[in-house]
């Protein structure tokens, strides 16, 4: 509620969320969807609208639009239909898009989010299957000034389109159901959440009416937001300005607007059109999707866990704190913990591992880091290692490291480099003994009661030994032989 003002006004927030679906090739096309390859060079008549080229829908990607409606608790329809949706813009070559109207893949779900710990609900509209358009290059070219350049490899692309009702209440409340969908679509892995490259973004549909009204006020639309704070910090700022233009007695006109990130303020694109400005009709070229009910239900059946039951389980099961569950999930570790804990048997040393060495490996290399090079079962062979004080701790975290460089286990490092803990007390006794001749001063301040100089010469017993020798051990002969007179 936006109280702040002569009179308190109440936003109301819908989003459209395009996702592109993880197809190795376009949805009615043999062209490759991937990202990054020179311009114009994944392309065909089909995708680039040439004449006489005829579309032919790709199976996967129905499957993976069913697969996040039915998350989305959305009533998959055994038959929908393609329409084309006509506009014109030069990174659109057929001078239309195909889309889905009035009989689209899903309608009628609903998607749970949290906000400061408050669970709150918003109905899914529909969840419908189109292709993406190409892409308008405005800069980087030495003509950039007089000319827009067009890349149409992204033409073709899959997407779906998922439709919310102007539910939200809040730009933070709409930020985190857009955090939300997108944990859900990776989790799928129909998406691959990567919002630099495009593979999702948000357009937000934002009125204001003043509170206690339930007449919905004139909208605009806040068009391609590829980012969380974006999404936030644009509808904080759309809902501000109409509510100003409001209180100075002008209307809002039907718009959309963009986000500009440099000067942290929306801005008009264009007047926003209604559905029948696009001319929706059935596409002559493409049949009605018939998706028989018995491959809707085995998409069913298949869908994985879920991220909020999974943090919910993960927290009940383990006892990990709503911190440590995030933790893992920063990194998207959760599923190397689990199998890392029931291997290991001690959850609470596989959570350190993870969380810690793991997540820290992470860090160093970023995109680097190969998950391939570090397996539960290999941890699992660690972390015994450590509790059956076979190596130290601080050996272990070396270990861990040459594992990761040289796809060995932690037994074959430990043999091959001479790790192994030494708990022989006749050969630790000599390193200690060694140790405290070299330190007379250290050994006159402990007598003399200074007991923290104790960490000191344990350090230096540890560095002598490479670290191979038994801490508790070490600890045990220091304090006998400074006892002795």
């Amino acid at each position: 509620m936006i109280a702040s003002h002569l009179v308190a006004f109440e936003p109301v927030i819908g989003l459209e969320i395009h996702a592109r679906l993880l197809t190795d090739t376009k949805i009615f096309c043999g062209c490759s969807t991937r990202f990054g390859q020179a311009p114009n060079s994944n392309v065909c008549p089909v995708c680039l609208g040439l004449p006489g080229a005829l579309p032919v829908l790709n199976r996967r990607a129905v499957d993976f639009a069913a697969k996040a409606a039915l998350a989305l608790d959305c009533t998959v329809h055994e038959r929908s239909i393609f329409a084309r949706k006509h506009y014109f813009y030069p990174d659109l070559p057929k001078g239309y898009q195909i889309s889905q109207y009035e009989q689209p893949l899903a309608t009628g779900g609903a998607l749970e989010y949290a906000t400061a710990g408050v669970v709150k609900r918003v109905r899914i509209t529909r969840v419908h299957m189109e292709e993406d358009a190409g892409k308008s290059l405005h800069e980087g070219f030495p003509d950039s000034a007089q000319k827009t350049h067009l890349d149409f490899n992204r033409s073709g692309t899959p997407l779906i389109e998922i439709v919310t009702e102007p539910d939200l209440r809040s730009a933070a409340d709409a930020a985190e159901a857009f955090r939300t969908v997108r944990d859900i679509l990776i989790a799928l892995r129909v998406n691959d959440g990567n919002m630099e490259e495009g593979s999702l973004r948000c357009d937000a549909n934002v009125s204001v009416r003043p509170s206690g009204v339930t007449t919905l006020g004139t909208k605009t639309e806040v068009k391609n937001i590829n980012s969380f704070r974006y999404l936030e910090h644009a509808l904080e700022f759309e809902i501000e300005r109409q509510i100003a233009v409001l209180e100075s007695g002008g209307t809002i006109r039907q718009e959309t607007r963009l986000w500009d990130t440099a000067a942290r303020e929306t801005v008009s694109m264009r007047s926003k059109e209604d559905a029948h400005d696009y001319r929706y009709f059935p596409d002559p070229d493409l049949p009605p999707v018939q998706f028989d009910r018995t491959r809707i239900d085995e998409i069913r059946g298949a869908l994985v866990e879920l991220p909020d039951a999974r943090r919910q389980r993960v927290m009940a099961e383990w006892a990990l704190s709503d911190l440590e569950v995030t933790a893992l999930e920063r990194h998207e570790l959760t599923a190397l913990f689990e199998t890392t804990a029931q291997a290991a048997g001690n959850p609470r040393a596989a959570f350190n591992w993870v969380s810690g060495e793991v997540s820290r490996k992470i860090n160093e290399l970023g995109e680097r880091f190969d998950r391939q090079r570090i397996s539960a079962a290999a941890l699992a062979g660690l972390i015994a290692l450590v509790e059956k004080g076979a190596i130290s701790a601080s050996i272990a975290k070396s270990v861990f490291h040459a594992m990761y460089d040289s796809g060995r286990s932690a037994d074959d490092i430990v043999a091959a480099d001479g790790l192994a803990q030494v708990g022989d007390e006749g050969k630790v006794l000599e390193s200690v003994r060694a140790i405290l001749a070299a330190h007379p001063d250290a050994v006159a301040q402990i007598r003399l009661g200074k007991t923290g100089t104790l960490g000191f010469l344990v350090g230096q017993v540890m560095k002598a030994t490479g670290g191979t020798a038994n801490p508790r051990l070490v600890n045990e002969l220091l304090r006998r032989e400074l006892e002795q007179p």
